[in-house]
């Protein structure tokens, strides 16, 4: 599918491509920290989804080859026993790429699950990108937070594992569809 002509809403692409029956895949990180130079991805989570619903998931755990830091592990409920064992990025990285192909990315704070992603491939992903956290606050205007969680409870859509990648993705997958829904 055509990347849209630019437009003054940066959504009109996600929004002609969702209505066209494009693919989408919202998806997710969870990691070791929060700068991509230093700290590592130890999970993935995508659900691959269009106008009918949902197509596919993945997930995966990811070794990261370091102790996991206490304090993320609190937030995310990953430890080193789930990590052990598991494939490394090297290894993982190529099966996402694959589930992404050809289809527009979706991404609460896409900047940090990109950033993660590009840092490792050295090159921005080649998907298109649509920001659930930007979007979001255009479409949802005067909420007190659009945290992820937060804008679930808003919207009323359940989190079943919250901080674990692929119920946040379903989450994102979710919210991105809620925001579609009102503009087409």
């Amino acid at each position: 599918m055509e990347k849209a002509a630019i437009s003054n809403n940066p959504f009109d692409y996600a929004v002609k491509a969702y209505a066209e029956g494009a693919v989408f895949v919202a998806f997710d990180l969870e990691t070791t920290g929060l700068d991509p130079k230093f700290d590592k991805i130890v999970e993935i989570g995508a659900v691959k989804f269009d106008r009918m619903g949902i197509i596919a998931r993945f997930s995966t755990l990811i070794n990261p080859g370091i102790p996991m830091p206490e304090e993320a592990g609190r937030v995310n409920k990953i430890s080193d026993d789930m990590l052990r064992g598991k494939p490394s990025l090297d290894e993982a990285l190529p099966d996402f790429l694959r589930f992404t192909g050809g289809t527009v990315l979706a991404a609460h704070n896409a900047p940090f699950d990109c950033g993660f992603i590009n840092a490792k491939l050295k090159t921005p992903l080649p998907n298109p990108i649509a920001d659930t956290l930007i979007f979001s606050r255009e479409v949802f205007r005067g909420l007190q937070s659009y945290s992820l969680q937060n804008l679930a409870a808003e919207l009323r859509i359940p989190a079943r594992d919250a901080h674990r990648a692929e119920d946040d993705a379903r989450l994102c997958m979710e919210i991105l569809v809620r925001c579609l829904g009102k503009r087409i």
